[in-house]
C-alpha cells in the first residue's frame, strides 16, 4: 500500500447536487469507473480523498461502500446528503449529525427481534465516536447560524412523503431525528469490515406531504453549500 494509502478517506453522497461542490473543490482529482460509479482521487485540506455518489438506496450504498473498501482501499468514510426531519424540535435547514444508525424496513419477525438485521445481532449501528465528535464540531463552527442535532438516523428504500407514514415512523421509532436512504447500509457495511464511519445530514424537509416541493432547489442552494463548508472544515481538523 502507498504510504498516502493510509489515511485515505472516502467523501460519499447520494445525489450529484449534493456532492458538486466538493468535487469543485479538488480540480486536480483524476476519476476511476466501477461498478458504473465514478470515484474521483484526489486531494482535499491535505488529505487524499476518495469522492463518489452511492445512488440512491441501501444496496446502491452498501455496493459503493464495499468499492470503496476493496478497490480504493479506504480507511474512514464520511457521508454527507440530505434527508427528511422527523422529531418535533427539529426543521428543515437544521443539521443532523448521526450517532447511530438503524434500517426501519428491516422486520424478519418472528425468527429476528424488528430493525435487528438477522445474524448480526444489531439494530442500531453506531458511527465512530472520534469522527463524529469532530464532524459536530465542524458543523457547529462552520455554521453558527444553524441548528445543528447528534442522534439516530432512521434509513429504508422508501422516500418518505406522507404525514401518515412521517407519524408511523415518529410513533414506532421515536428518538429518530431523521429519516433517509443510505446510511444504515453503510454503517453495516462499515461495521463489519470494522472502518469508522461518520454521517452528516441537512434536513430539506419534513418527511411529509409537502417533501417534494422544491427538493432539488434546497438541495442545489442549501444543502449542497452546506456539505463542503462542513466536509472542509472537518478535514482541516482531522488528524492525518
Amino acid at each position: 500500500m502507498l504510504l498516502s494509502e493510509a489515511s485515505r478517506i472516502a467523501l460519499i453522497g447520494a445525489m450529484p447536487e449534493e456532492l458538486s461542490a466538493v468535487l469543485a473543490c479538488m480540480p486536480e482529482a483524476h476519476c476511476e469507473n466501477v461498478a458504473g460509479r465514478q470515484f474521483w482521487i484526489g486531494h482535499l485540506q491535505g488529505h487524499e480523498v476518495v469522492a463518489v455518489l452511492s445512488g440512491i438506496g441501501k444496496v446502491a450504498a452498501a455496493l459503493t461502500a464495499t468499492v470503496l473498501l476493496e478497490r480504493f482501499q479506504v480507511k474512514r468514510m464520511l457521508f454527507t446528503g440530505v434527508a427528511g426531519g422527523l422529531a418535533q424540535h427539529v426543521s428543515v435547514g437544521d443539521v443532523v449529525v448521526a450517532s447511530e444508525l438503524l434500517q426501519h424496513d428491516m422486520n424478519a419477525e418472528p425468527l429476528f427481534p424488528q430493525y435487528v438485521v438477522p445474524l448480526s445481532g444489531c439494530a442500531k449501528f453506531k458511527t465512530d465516536e472520534d469522527l463524529t465528535r469532530i464532524l459536530l464540531e465542524s458543523a457547529r463552527h462552520t455554521l453558527p447560524q444553524v441548528q445543528v442535532h447528534a442522534g439516530l438516523i432512521i434509513s429504508g428504500d422508501q422516500f418518505v412523503a406522507s404525514a401518515s407514514e412521517s407519524l408511523r415512523l415518529q410513533s414506532a421509532l421515536p428518538e429518530a431525528l431523521a429519516v433517509e436512504m443510505e446510511g444504515a447500509a453503510l454503517a453495516q457495511v462499515c461495521r463489519d469490515y470494522g472502518v469508522p464511519l461518520c454521517v452528516v445530514r441537512t434536513l430539506s424537509d419534513r418527511a411529509d406531504d409537502e417533501a417534494h416541493i422544491d427538493f432539488p432547489k434546497f438541495v442545489k442552494e442549501v444543502a449542497s453549500h452546506y456539505s463542503v463548508t462542513i466536509v472542509s472544515e472537518f478535514l482541516k481538523r482531522l488528524p492525518t
